[in-house]
Parts: structure tokens; C-alpha cells; sequence
């Protein structure tokens, strides 16, 4: 994996357009069309916002992008609670994409009914082909975990490429994720990841040799040199010893 390390988050985010518009250009060129998978939470709020910036909003052709949710709260479509409301709100919405290019949870069902219905829907996107999203963006959480990948979750040891429900004990509800392998399947993965509150999780999930994917789920995302990439800024990387300290920027 790259480990990118900026002096502020304004930096970051855009190094992490940029990439963006990259391998959306690379994909659409090669294979016809890009597939996005978003993360929630207040991470990348302002990544959103800059890639529906006038500065950003015709780099990309969104006709032939695809949009997918890596997690999702177990809660109603209009609960603002949701990730993906979040999601249509600052980027979706702005750029006018339509609804037919949103792969949207339905969380009408059970949770595990909705898991099995995402679950298909991709499949569906896919047809008979590999199912590899173009990009998939991950955010970390102070306690290491990404998606809904929680620590000590059931989902941890799931071996399915697939969609999962999940009961979070610690926030005593229910989860909708992406597991590990089907995150890892994706052709790149960036996490997107700032502040001094995740220092301790960034060292955790890149080099307590101690540690384990139980306690600092992140550990199960795929490390592939060409693969996956951590845009980070200095506060979130402040616990790294000097030879991880290295930008590509």
C-alpha cells in the first residue's frame, strides 16, 4: 500500500479528487463506465463537496458513473441517520445524477432482507462480470473501524465476498456492510482519514505488530501495494515511526 501524508486536510482532499478523477477517467476510457462505492460519516464531507465544485464537477463524466454505499444504518430511507441522505445531499444531488446510477440500501425489510437485496442489486450491476468496483472509499474510525466492520462483530470472519447485516453491540443497533472481501476485490481502495482523535487507530491498523483484525478491523483491508492507498494528514499520522512517513505527493 501508499501512505500519503499532508500537512492539512484541504491538501488531502485534493490529492484524493485528483485520484479520483484518474481512475474514473482510466475506467470510463477502458471499460465503458466507473463504479464508485462512497463511505458515510464526516470524514469525507468536504471531499464531496469539492468533487461537485465548479472546480471539479466536469472532470468526470457522471453519465457513466455508477454510484454504490460500502455501509449503511439500519434506519428508514428519510432517517437523517443515513449515510447515503448525506451522500445525495452533498454530492449526488448537486450533480443531478439520476436514480438509476444510485444503488441505494432498501432497509423496508429485516436487516438481513436487506443485506440479501444489495447484495443482488450488485450482481445485477455486474452481470457475468467480475464484480470489482473501480474505486471504493474507506474512512477509519477512532477505533479502527472501517465500513461497518466493527471490532469483535461476527462480520469480521466472513469469507463471503458479499453484503452483510450486522448488530453493533457498542451502538446497539444494526449494521448493513460491505465485508472484507468484497472491499478487497475492489481494483483501488483509498482511505480517507484526518485528525488527532484517529492517531491512534492509524498506528494501530498500520503497524502495532501486536495487533489483531478482531480488535482493529481495518487490518483486514487488503494491502496491496497497487491496490490500496491512505491519504492521511499529519495530526492522524503523528504516531508513525519516521520510515512509514512517506508522501507521494
Amino acid at each position: 500500500m501508499k501512505i500519503h501524508i499532508f500537512k492539512n486536510v484541504k491538501e488531502l482532499n485534493v490529492a484524493l479528487a485528483e485520484k479520483i478523477c484518474e481512475v474514473a477517467e482510466f475506467a470510463i476510457k477502458n471499460r465503458g463506465e466507473f463504479t464508485l462505492v462512497l463511505s458515510g460519516g464526516g470524514s469525507p464531507k468536504k471531499l464531496y463537496h469539492l468533487l461537485a465544485s465548479e472546480t471539479y464537477k466536469d472532470r468526470i463524466d457522471w453519465s457513466k458513473t455508477y454510484f454504490f454505499f460500502g455501509d449503511e444504518r439500519f434506519v428508514p430511507a428519510n432517517d437523517s441517520e443515513r449515510n447515503s441522505l448525506m451522500i445525495k445531499n452533498l454530492l449526488l444531488e448537486p450533480l443531478k445524477i439520476p436514480e438509476s446510477q444510485i444503488y441505494d440500501f432498501d432497509t423496508s425489510g429485516t436487516p438481513e432482507e436487506a443485506a440479501e437485496k444489495y447484495d443482488a442489486a450488485i450482481a445485477t450491476h455486474f452481470q457475468d462480470s467480475p464484480i470489482e468496483f473501480d474505486f471504493n472509499l474507506l474512512g477509519l474510525g477512532a477505533n479502527s473501524h472501517t465500513a461497518s466492520l466493527f471490532p469483535e462483530t461476527e462480520v469480521l470472519a466472513e469469507i463471503e465476498a458479499a453484503v452483510k447485516a450486522v448488530f453493533v453491540n457498542e451502538l446497539d443497533m444494526y449494521r448493513l456492510t460491505m465485508t472484507a472481501p468484497l472491499i478487497n476485490q475492489s481494483r483501488n481502495i483509498a482511505f480517507i482519514v484526518f485528525g488527532a482523535d484517529k492517531a491512534d487507530a492509524v498506528y494501530h491498523v498500520l503497524e502495532d505488530e501486536t495487533g489483531s483484525a478482531e480488535l482493529y478491523p481495518a487490518r483486514l483491508i487488503s494491502t496491496e501495494e497497487e491496490k490500496t492507498e491512505w491519504f492521511i494528514d499529519e495530526a492522524a499520522a503523528a504516531k508513525l515511526s519516521k520510515n512509514k512517513k512517506i508522501s507521494g505527493f
